[in-house]
């Protein structure tokens, strides 16, 4: 598998965030582009499955097969730069600044939607042959999730919002351990494998991903779900960006940075300070 340690995974993590800061506007979204339409088309792969199988874990066992691939190409999600891009400006990189982290931010989100816009504009014309006819069993389903992932929160109004943010928190907990997945392993198939585990259990705990969302609601609008745009970004996408945020930030990005990078220095002068002595 080739694996890394924490130190050099954690120091490869921030300078991927650099790079990615430093990175023109055009590689910037044609990355995040590419990155939000094949996730979302897993999505809609996974749904398929669920849908015809009545088998949600097999839906949720397949659906990483998207993450993998968008990763393994270099392309890039709103919810991996959410952690990345910080962690430079954390280290103080020349050049690096606030600005600099929101710039980034700012042109994954829109290439992220714009990727999963296609796609879910997609979906609706295959499964309605060019709207010419209802939805199929599997755009009804879509339709049903874009409102229960709306809708549903505002019907428990504070405590939905509050359930809503935490979903978003513990879905970049994972999603952005797969991120750090794809760089625990220097080998293929040990990146496929880091990957796929947090993936898994995102999808399947139904947690909430803003970029998912960029394909679920706008395919629900479109093949007439019953909740508006509003909805969406009120009782779903504004608190999900938010959680993904503080969720992937603080549990993957500052832990490991906190632990493995910020008290290097220190363990290294302990060591040569204090050398072992054999018993």
């Amino acid at each position: 598998m080739s694996y890394l340690a924490p130190s050099e995974f954690v120091t490869k993590m921030v300078d991927a965030g650099e790079s990615k800061i430093f990175m023109s506007t055009r590689d910037t979204i044609i990355r995040a582009y590419m990155a939000g339409a094949i996730l979302t088309l897993a999505a809609w792969f996974a749904v398929t499955i669920n849908v015809n199988t009545g088998q949600p874990l097999v839906g949720a066992l397949l659906f990483p097969v998207g993450f993998v691939m968008l990763y393994l190409l270099g392309f890039d999600l709103l919810t991996g730069v959410f952690v990345l891009s910080p962690l430079a400006l954390i280290d103080k990189r020349p050049g690096v600044t606030i600005g600099g982290v929101l710039r980034n931010w700012g042109l994954v989100f829109i290439g992220n939607f714009a990727g999963a816009f296609t796609v879910a504009f997609m979906m609706a014309f295959v499964t309605t042959f060019g709207f010419t006819q209802p939805p199929d069993k599997v755009g009804t389903a879509i339709g049903i999730i874009g409102e229960s992932r709306t809708l549903g929160y505002a019907a428990h109004g504070a405590a939905g919002m509050a359930t809503l943010f935490m979903r978003g928190m513990l879905c970049n907990w994972m999603v952005s351990t797969g991120v750090v997945g794809a760089m625990i392993s220097t080998s293929v198939p040990g990146k496929v494998i880091a990957m796929w585990m947090p993936i898994l259990v995102f999808f399947y705990m139904v947690f909430e991903h803003s970029v998912v969302n960029m394909f679920l609601f706008p395919s629900g609008l479109l093949l007439g779900a019953k909740f508006s745009i509003l909805d969406c970004l009120i009782w779903n996408e504004i608190p999900t960006v938010l959680g993904n945020l503080v969720g992937g930030l603080a549990f993957t990005g500052m832990t490991l940075y906190a632990t493995h990078v910020m008290t290097l220095p220190k363990r290294q002068v302990d060591k040569a300070a204090k050398p072992r002595v054999a018993a």
